[in-house]
């Protein structure tokens, strides 16, 4: 059974600095495509925040660009996003998300981490 766990949410000022990290795990075969972070705030609908292809290749959303970075590491499954010069629109839960099964479709999903942003 493939699982996705996020870690690294909590509380944070105005200004400050977070790392989230993803690890995909469940198969000893297991080959994850494309991967993702999203978020959702209470209220709004869920948005993309950034995307990394299993080649590396990245994008953002316009509202993070320049102030959160995405990387992985195939060889151990992993993901993360360092998130610096936070805001309080910034507060959200966090969700990671990969494509496992099918390339183009993010068919696994994390539990979800929250971020606070104190102003």
């Amino acid at each position: 059974q493939v699982q996705l766990v996020e870690s690294g949410g909590g509380l944070v000022q105005t200004g400050g600095s977070l790392r989230l990290s993803c690890e995909a795990s469940g198969s000893i075969f297991l080959i994850v495509h494309a991967m993702a972070w999203y978020r959702q705030a209470p209220g709004k609908q869920r948005e993309l925040v950034a995307t990394i292809t299993r080649g590396g290749s990245t994008s953002y959303g316009d509202s993070v660009q320049g102030r959160f970075t995405i990387s992985r590491d195939n060889a151990k499954n992993t993901m993360s996003l360092q998130m610096t010069n936070l805001k309080p629109e910034d507060t959200a839960v966090y969700y990671c998300a990969a494509q496992i099964g099918r390339i183009g479709v993010y068919d696994y999903w994390g539990q979800g981490t929250q971020v606070t942003v104190s102003s």
